[in-house]
């Protein structure tokens, strides 16, 4: 099955280590989405802008 998230262009996170603990990201019309780069098939959490920079708020602080 094809969906939105299989288009979009992923990166990783540039604070992913080598190891175990990656997060990709894609910038969606309006949202952010995210997954697990070990499982890229599995669910993606996809967050509007204003969430998103309060996630990003919350990580700084």
């Amino acid at each position: 099955m094809t969906t939105k998230h299989d288009t979009s262009r992923w990166r990783k996170s540039s604070y992913s280590d080598n190891g175990a603990n990656c997060v990709e990201v894609a910038a969606l019309p309006g949202a952010v989405a995210t997954r697990d780069s070990k499982n890229r098939q599995g669910p993606v959490l996809t967050f509007d802008h204003r969430q998103w920079r309060a996630f990003l708020r919350g990580l700084r602080g």
